[in-house]
C-alpha cells in the first residue's frame, strides 16, 4: 500500500546489490511512495550483482561509485544535482569486513583489514557526508539514513570488528548531525536493525542462530528488510522532521529485552543436555 509519503522527493541509495539487499527494498518502497531515485554502488558490485535491473526496473539511474572515494562520491552527488536539484534523502547501506569474512577472531584480527573495515562500513559515510555539505547537494530538511546494528552497544560474537565500525558510525551521525542539521537543516540518523539475511550479514559466524536467538527473544519477532524499509521511508518523509542525531532500534523489541520465556526454555534444554 502506497501512503504518497515521498511524493515529489529525489533521493539517493547507496548499497543495493541484489534482491537480498535491504537497500534493495528500501529503493522499491521509495518509489513506490512517489520518490525519484538514484541508485548507485561500486563498479564491481554494479557490474557482478542486479542493480542494473533494479534501475530499470524503477527507471532509475545507476551510478557506480566507491563511496570510499570523495572524488566518485563528488560524481553521485552532481549527477543526482543534474537530474533532480538538490535531493531529499539519501540512505547509506554499506558494510563489509574482510576480517569478519576471513574468520578472523577479534583478538587476531589484521590490522590492515581493520582499516579497511572502517573505511567501507564508517568513514564512508562521513565521506559522503562531508561531500555532499560542500556540495550543497541536499535539499533544507532532507533527511539521511544509515543503517546499523545493535552490536554497536553489545557484545555479540562473530560479529567482531564490524562492531567498531558500527560505533563509529553511530558517532558520524550524531557529530555530523549537530553541524548538517545547524547549518542546513538536514537531519541524520541511524536504524538499528534486527539481524537480517543479507549478502553482507550472511558472512557473520552464526548468523543462523543469532537470527533464532533474536526471533525467540524479540515480543514481535525480528523485524525483517520490508519493515526496514517501511522504516526508513518514515524517515525519509516530512512524518518525521524534527528527528536527528537518534540512533533508532527496528527488531521488534529485542534491544529492550533481557530474556524471554523461550529464550530460558532454549537455555535450560541446552544446558540439561551438555550437563548429560
Amino acid at each position: 500500500m502506497s501512503y504518497n509519503l515521498l511524493a515529489g522527493k529525489k533521493g539517493i541509495i547507496f548499497g543495493a546489490l541484489n534482491e537480498q539487499s535491504i537497500a534493495w527494498r528500501v529503493a522499491e518502497r521509495a518509489v513506490e511512495e512517489g520518490a525519484e531515485i538514484i541508485l548507485t554502488n561500486t563498479a564491481v558490485a554494479v557490474r557482478m550483482g542486479q542493480l542494473n535491473e533494479l534501475g530499470q526496473k524503477l527507471n532509475a539511474k545507476v551510478v557506480p561509485a566507491d563511496a570510499t572515494k570523495e572524488e566518485e562520491l563528488e560524481v553521485v552527488f552532481q549527477e543526482a544535482m543534474k537530474s533532480f536539484g538538490k535531493v531529499d534523502f539519501v540512505l547509506h547501506s554499506i558494510g563489509m569486513s574482510p576480517n569478519v569474512r576471513k574468520g578472523r577472531a577479534y583478538d587476531d584480527l589484521d590490522y590492515k583489514m581493520l582499516q579497511t573495515t572502517f573505511d567501507i562500513s564508517a568513514v564512508s559515510f562521513h565521506k559522503m557526508l562531508q561531500v555532499a555539505k560542500k556540495l550543497d547537494a541536499i535539499a533544507e530538511g532532507g533527511s539521511v539514513v544509515a543503517l546499523t546494528y545493535i552490536a554497536a552497544q553489545r557484545t555479540f560474537v562473530g560479529y567482531s570488528d564490524m562492531a567498531d565500525a558500527k560505533s563509529l558510525l553511530e558517532s558520524i551521525a550524531r557529530s555530523f548531525g549537530y553541524i548538517y542539521g545547524r547549518d542546513k537543516g538536514v537531519r541524520i540518523n541511524t536504524v538499528s536493525q534486527s539481524p537480517t539475511v543479507t549478502t553482507a550479514g550472511s558472512g557473520v559466524k552464526g548468523m543462523s542462530d543469532l537470527l533464532d536467538f533474536a526471533e525467540d527473544l524479540s515480543p514481535l519477532g525480528n523485524a525483517d528488510a520490508n519493515d526496514c524499509a517501511d522504516y526508513c521511508i518514515t524517515l525519509f518523509s516530512d512524518l518525521t522532521r524534527k528527528i536527528t542525531m537518534q540512533n533508532l532500534f527496528n527488531d521488534g523489541g529485542f534491544s529492550s529485552m533481557g530474556m524471554s520465556a523461550a529464550a530460558i526454555e532454549a537455555f535450560a534444554t541446552g544446558r540439561a543436555n551438555r550437563e548429560k
